[in-house]
């Protein structure tokens, strides 16, 4: 279904069939934390000159794509934290252009994997918010990179916004489903996770229940399992292998893999290991395309001085509230539940904290039930558990207010929090 409009340029083609079988999802919230950890870690322990030089190495590697009012004109250098909040469009995109015969044969370039990073003002709190990959939405006109415009529809699944019109068409996209601006971007393939998961030198993965994907060739038992290269592609990857073996699942499970992820990003041995830091840096680099408002290592880095220093428990990732087993335009699709993203969103705009429900991290993740409580702050604790995030962060907030408890409808939880990925469960 496709709304009314006028046709300004040349039209991008419309695909035929968008085919689910095979999931090719990125970890595009990794390559961020890493390349600016990296930034704000080479500034911190080796000096201004030095930063200069390992920035300008890493640019010279980025790709650039231009989003829709970007300024060209970009401020000088600037390593204080980044004035005020941040809004960040991360894309993961399934394209094997490039990428080596691993993935197989090239197929059209979907956005697999769609979050938002959200910085709030007084640098207190951070939220990632995941988008369903099939959830049906409403797709504004959008550039389609030959110099026309592609015709906006009513409902199409946000995922192929990359294909319609790049990631401008991807950012306009969101930023319509939100109410946000969002003014930064940045996009990985399948070779970028390999690079840099190999480069942080894994990231251990809690598993409740065993793993079992054909699809992605992803077989995990019970237990702790030290993820990189491959396996962790693949691991982020399955959908069919965890939860109930849909997207709404894989993203829950994906994020067992962020929050631990980036408790390995802060901890102390990471940061202060320069030598990591710029690999990850440098796997970033070669495997993404930023907008123009990201191109500048001087920026990087202002965003890493505002991350570095907010605790495990306020940092939190989220999913778009949506449900399958719809019928007409969502049949096989995810429809959106509008009215509690509102709520989310509403709350995000105010720059307001957001917290989930307790214990509510949705199909394909649990608390691990062996771990202990963990300490508050930046450092991962070996031994801790779940947190006590919720209560933490319904305190006093930005402009004195208390946070705001998310509708059960949007699971999630926060980087302090130790989770278990669940296998499928039929």
């Amino acid at each position: 279904m496709r709304a009314d409009s006028s046709r300004r340029g040349a039209r991008s083609p419309r695909p035929t069939a968008i085919r689910h079988g095979r999931q090719r999802t990125s970890n595009v919230v990794s390559s961020f934390f890493r390349v600016v950890g990296l930034m704000m870690a080479v500034f911190l322990v080796s000096g201004v000159s030095i930063a200069a030089i390992a920035t300008w190495d890493v640019r010279k590697d980025l790709t650039v794509v231009a989003l829709e009012g970007d300024k060209t004109d970009l401020p000088p250098p600037n390593i204080a934290a980044i004035d005020g909040g941040v809004n960040l469009l991360l894309v993961g995109s399934d394209s094997r252009a490039g990428q080596g015969e691993a993935y197989g044969d090239e197929t059209s370039n979907l956005n697999d994997v769609t979050m938002l990073l959200h910085i709030s003002q007084d640098h207190s709190s951070a939220s990632v918010i995941s988008f369903p990959r099939d959830l049906v939405v409403s797709i504004p006109e959008c550039p389609d990179g030959e110099g026309g415009t592609s015709d906006a529809m009513s409902a199409q699944p946000i995922n192929v916004t990359l294909l319609y019109g790049g990631l401008p068409c991807t950012v306009l996209t969101v930023e319509k489903l939100t109410g946000l601006e969002i003014p930064f971007a940045a996009e990985i393939q399948f070779n970028g996770v390999i690079e840099m998961s190999n480069a942080v030198g894994g990231v251990p993965v809690c598993v409740a229940t065993p793993i079992d994907d054909e699809w992605t060739n992803t077989h995990l038992t019970a237990g702790t399992h030290q993820l990189q290269g491959m396996d962790a592609l693949q691991f982020l990857r399955t959908r069919h292998g965890v939860g109930d073996g849909s997207d709404l699942g894989r993203i829950s499970s994906q994020q067992v893999f962020l929050s631990s992820l980036v408790r390995t990003i802060k901890s102390s041995d990471t940061l202060t290991d320069v030598t990591k830091l710029y690999g990850l840096a440098k796997a970033a680099a070669s495997n993404m395309q930023v907008s123009t408002s990201l191109s500048s290592p001087d920026t990087m880095v202002s965003i890493a001085v505002a991350l570095k220093d907010i605790p495990l428990e306020k940092i939190g990732f989220y999913a778009y509230p949506g449900s399958t087993g719809g019928s007409g335009v969502y049949a096989g699709k995810v429809q959106p539940n509008a009215a509690d993203a509102e709520a989310m969103f509403a709350a995000i705009r105010a720059d307001q904290p957001i917290v989930a429900e307790a214990g509510n991290t949705g199909l394909g993740a649990e608390v691990d039930p062996n771990a202990l409580p963990p300490a508050s702050g930046t450092t991962a604790d070996p031994g801790a558990g779940e947190s006590d995030a919720a209560a933490d962060l319904t305190q006093p907030g930005q402009a004195g207010s208390a946070a705001t408890v998310l509708p059960k409808s949007i699971t999630g939880q926060s980087a302090a929090e130790y989770t278990c990925s669940k296998g499928f469960d039929d």
